[in-house]
């Protein structure tokens, strides 16, 4: 890995709570969100054309059930790095600097979709081949998580840490609306431009990274542990944070068993029969209403009874992935997910705040390491999870159990976590 080399002095991040109480007006935050931006746009845009390709392949010579295992092991093969490598990077990010860790995440990650075009441009590209690389992304995306995470209060201090984190999320759906459908349509007509395209946003979000002149070194840690203990000092406080490890857990269950990202190819495909373009509809349709809550809530966001609203919108959500399930429809399964997302950014918003404030810097890395371990992570073996419920129960199956599991889940976790349902100021 290269150092970024910079032209003028770093900026020290505003300490805490001094700052400007807009993070827009702060220059590097509007250049991180850019790059937030345009790196989500190649991910996602990555992401539909590599589950297309993939279950495109398979099924020529598998049924439904059977190629949907295939569309697990993408997941499997991002989630395994993610296990073995986001602990020890979040331990990383609380040693190195934090910017530098992003922006070079970013770039490998524009390797991968180098690796996808030159691939997809061979025509019949190996399966193998498509999920080596799948691993080498999920192995980038374990050092990028914890370190931005960490790296935003650094750029917009305390003060404007909350309406900072909803316009990242703003940032993110922006890529989750636009990437699915923009990939859906281009993989109709080429799956190597789309590859193309991925890779020009990645290339965007490095140069925006590079740019910044905030300091992403972190405050030193007042006391000199080995890497190995910091891992289990960042374990240890979120064991004993009883409010962070509830909303993290909530949501890694809530995602594995609730998750639609890897059903929307299969119902697209073979249950409502709406191609690529229907493909790329459903998966714009979950970030379109994520986008409108995040945007609501970086005017207006949620101070008081956080813990009331989280397990409301998750119990929303697991009823709109029930929905989702019998739904026979294009228009009701995209407006389940529209309101599914939106139900999510809520919680997704209160989680990320409830994390950030009650977190010293010099944990932070090792702490946001911890809960993309669990959210981040939720996601790829909630993909491996949904292929093999589908191979057993069916792609319909699999989404109504998911929604009943989320539900469940909702009830037993506010018996048992009663302090994040209390949990009232988010300021």
């Amino acid at each position: 890995m290269t150092e970024t080399i910079e032209t003028t002095e770093p900026v020290q991040p505003p300490s805490p709570p001094e700052g400007p109480s807009s993070p827009w007006a702060i220059r590097d935050f509007r250049l991180l969100w850019v790059g937030r931006v345009a790196a989500v746009l190649g991910i996602q845009i990555q992401s539909s054309a590599l589950l297309w390709q993939v279950y495109e392949i398979a099924r020529r010579d598998h049924p439904i059930e059977e190629a949907s295992l295939y569309l697990g092991l993408v997941g499997l093969c991002q989630f395994l790095p993610l296990l073995a490598l986001t602990l020890p990077a979040g331990a990383l990010a609380d040693r190195r600097d934090r910017k530098n860790t992003v922006t070079l995440s970013v770039m490998v990650e524009g390797g991968c979709a180098l690796a996808f075009l030159f691939m997809a441009l061979h025509g019949a590209p190996p399966l193998w081949g498509l999920l080596a690389v799948a691993a080498v992304f999920g192995a980038a995306r374990a050092f990028l998580s914890p370190a931005s995470q960490a790296f935003l209060p650094m750029v917009v201090g305390r003060r404007a840490l909350p309406p900072a984190i909803a316009a990242q999320s703003i940032a993110f759906q922006t890529g989750a609306i636009a990437g699915p459908a923009l990939g859906g349509v281009i993989v109709g007509f080429s799956v190597p431009g789309a590859y193309a395209v991925a890779l020009a946003m990645f290339a965007i979000g490095f140069a925006s990274l590079v740019l910044i002149r905030t300091s992403g070194k972190p405050a030193p840690s007042p006391t000199r542990v080995s890497p190995v203990e910091q891992v289990k000092e960042g374990l240890a406080y979120v064991w004993n944070t009883k409010i962070v490890l509830g909303a993290i857990s909530l949501d890694l269950i809530v995602v594995l068993l609730a998750g639609v990202a890897l059903l929307t190819p299969i119902f697209a495909a073979d249950i409502l029969k709406v191609g690529a373009v229907g493909f790329g509809l459903l998966r714009a349709s979950f970030g379109a209403g994520a986008l409108l809550v995040a945007l609501y809530l970086s005017r207006f966001p949620i101070v008081a009874h956080g813990g009331r609203w989280m397990f409301a919108s998750v119990a929303v959500f697991g009823i709109c992935t029930l929905t989702f399930g019998l739904s026979t429809s294009v228009w009701l399964s995209g407006a389940v997910l529209f309101l599914g997302g939106a139900a999510d950014m809520i919680s997704v918003n209160i989680r990320q705040t409830l994390i950030q404030l009650a977190t010293p810097d010099h944990m932070r890395g090792r702490v946001s390491s911890v809960s993309m371990l669990f959210i981040g992570a939720s996601n790829e073996l909630g993909e491996a999870y949904s292929g093999v419920a589908v191979r057993f129960l069916g792609p319909i199956g699999a989404a109504v159990y998911g929604g009943l599991g989320a539900l469940t889940a909702t009830g037993l976790w506010a018996r048992w976590f009663p302090d994040l349902r209390k949990a009232d100021r988010l300021e």
